[in-house]
């Protein structure tokens, strides 16, 4: 009996007829940098011919058109996607992205190992290639209140799953550069395997102890010359594109041929309405062409880069032996997918209607105790007001003070200086803590936007004008298990129910790409002059991102990583 192995060398030597054979197109050679004119062969899950001549059972013409390897997305979390990862699965596969590694972290920091058992459950179902590694900081700090815990015990039972590649973003780079007994604990474990980083701004000696540690990885460079010093100490750099954080433009510098080795690409939080838009990997690619990168370079990034610094040495490259994840594309300029193979198959609506459906979990999530007006208020005090500063398109937040005008016995917003209110809720339950604080940037004149998404503890976040619309806000998000709510006089103007975990829908993904542009408008209506106001708005509770964060403890000081009040 033939096995497969066999049948691998023999379709590759010819003395029988490829499963598929590719005929009249070109293949982007990301050794050489060509474009060669070849049938490409593929048995089963594998490439086993090229630059030769195949006849295949299966023979499709790609005429006028180029064959280049499937994308690797090298760092995302899936949960910021709003959708289910069956449905990130057929969202994105056919935009080419063939690999997936993502981080449970949003959902390991509600529902712990139940979260990740259930992306492990998922991550064996779907057509692309989702790789899973281990949340490393569930809670993220002791600033915040999480919905989980996980130490390292929790953590081993799932170090040996075929799906898990290592220990995901380790956060807490303080811990790391003092020593935490629990980071040491972690990083202990997973010695000589992949262990990935997240150190925004972090360079010189405590950058090297860092590095010590084995951390391999980072998408957190923000400038070339963050990234270029991280590249020459050793660690592999993932140019991050996403729905708030968005460095392509300023990591192009450094997207070049010598350099693309070392490099990969990522979306870290990418949500369906800019992937419908925009676009994934592809975007980013176009993108960088469009602005002077060299083709070679971007596509390396895109592909074989991505998977030699995550040790997957079975794909990105089209080549004999290699796995067949193939986007068949109209040019390199415009990487347009026509048609996109994953491990050998066809990507069609029937493929992904085969999949076993995966049981969703974390469906009552949301236990925030009910909210009054008179919540919101911040006591007045002398001096001035730490407000939190928001950079469009970036996660990074800047500390800025202001004398802020005072109403009664309370410290009020300053509408003409963009100031309005935030807070932050505890919602899973523990402690029913309550933070206010105020922030600048969001544009608001009006109203109140709420949501259930906030990394990384994911508490309710509200920012607003008016308490009594804040109030009504968080409270609908209890009534809808979670979410995203727009509330203007005292009207829902615009909501959307992510009943999972208080993080993703339930429903297909092109709904809630049409609900996301509804609710948009909803939060432009208010004034929001953020292009993405909602992940925005997710970002503001993160007190791992300097500079200044609020928590339902109150403002971080992620400089100090202390609280201030």
């Amino acid at each position: 009996m033939t096995t497969e192995l066999e049948r691998y060398i023999d379709q590759g030597v010819g003395r029988e007829p490829a499963d598929i054979v590719f005929k009249g197109g070109r293949f982007f050679d990301l050794v050489t940098g060509d474009l060669v004119a070849s049938d490409i062969a593929i048995c089963g899950d594998r490439i086993v011919g090229t630059c030769g001549d195949y006849q295949g059972r299966e023979e499709i013409d790609i005429s006028g058109r180029i064959i280049v390897p499937g994308f690797i997305d090298t760092h995302l979390h899936i949960e910021s996607s709003l959708v289910t990862p069956h449905e990130f699965d057929r969202c994105v596969l056919p935009l080419g992205v063939t690999t997936a590694i993502c981080d449970p972290h949003e959902i390991a920091n509600v529902l712990g190992t139940v979260g990740i058992q259930y992306f492990l459950d998922s991550a064996l179902e779907t057509i692309m290639d989702i790789r899973v590694q281990l949340s490393s900081c569930v809670p993220a700090t002791h600033l915040e209140t999480s919905g989980a815990d996980l130490p390292i015990e929790r953590l081993l039972p799932f170090r040996d799953h075929p799906k898990v590649i290592g220990l995901a973003e380790f956060m807490n780079f303080p811990g790391v550069v003092h020593k935490d007994p629990v980071c040491m604990e972690k990083l202990d474990a997973f010695q000589g395997g992949h262990i990935d980083g997240h150190a925004p701004l972090l360079r010189g000696n405590d950058l090297n102890g860092y590095l010590a540690a084995g951390i391999r990885t980072e998408h957190e460079s923000t400038t070339a010359e963050e990234a270029l010093e991280k590249i020459r100490k050793g660690m592999h750099i993932l140019v991050r594109e996403g729905s708030v954080s968005k460095d392509l433009h300023a990591l192009m510098p450094i997207l070049t041929e010598r350099l693309s080795p070392y490099l990969a690409l990522c979306t870290d939080d990418r949500n369906p309405l800019d992937i419908a838009e925009q676009g994934h990997l592809d975007y980013m690619i176009r993108t960088a062409i469009a602005h002077g990168v060299e083709p070679l370079a971007i596509y390396r990034a895109a592909s074989i880069s991505a998977a030699r610094a995550f040790g997957l040495s079975d794909r990105g490259l089209v080549a004999p032996g290699w796995r067949a994840d193939l986007v068949i594309i109209d040019s390199l300029e415009n990487c347009k997918a026509q048609t996109v193979f994953s491990a050998g198959r066809r990507v069609t609506p029937e493929l992904f209607a085969g999949r076993k459906p995966v049981a969703p979990v974390g469906l009552d999530s949301v236990k925030a105790r009910p909210i009054n007006a008179a919540d919101f208020g911040v006591p007045v005090t002398e001096g001035e007001s730490s407000v939190i500063g928001v950079t469009p398109g970036k996660i990074i937040t800047q500390h800025r003070r202001y004398n802020l005008p005072v109403k009664g016995n309370h410290t009020d917003i300053d509408l003409g200086n963009d100031v309005i209110r935030v807070a932050v809720i505890e919602r899973h339950g523990k402690n029913g803590n309550h933070a206010n604080g105020f922030v600048q940037g969001f544009g608001l004149k009006k109203g109140a936007i709420a949501s259930t998404v906030g990394h990384d503890s994911h508490n309710i976040c509200v920012v607003g004008v008016n308490e009594d619309d804040m109030a009504r806000a968080a409270n609908r998000l209890g009534e809808i298990n979670g979410g995203f709510v727009v509330v203007e006089n005292g009207v829902v103007t615009g909501e959307i129910a992510l009943p999972v975990a208080g993080l993703m829908s339930l429903e297909p993904y092109e709904s809630v790409r049409d609900i996301l542009h509804h609710l948009r408008q909803a939060a432009y209506a208010l004034g929001a002059t953020l292009e993405e106001p909602f992940l925005q708005l997710a970002f503001l509770p993160l007190p791992v991102i300097p500079h200044l964060k609020i928590s339902d403890r109150g403002l971080v000081d992620v400089d100090k990583f202390m609280l201030i009040g």
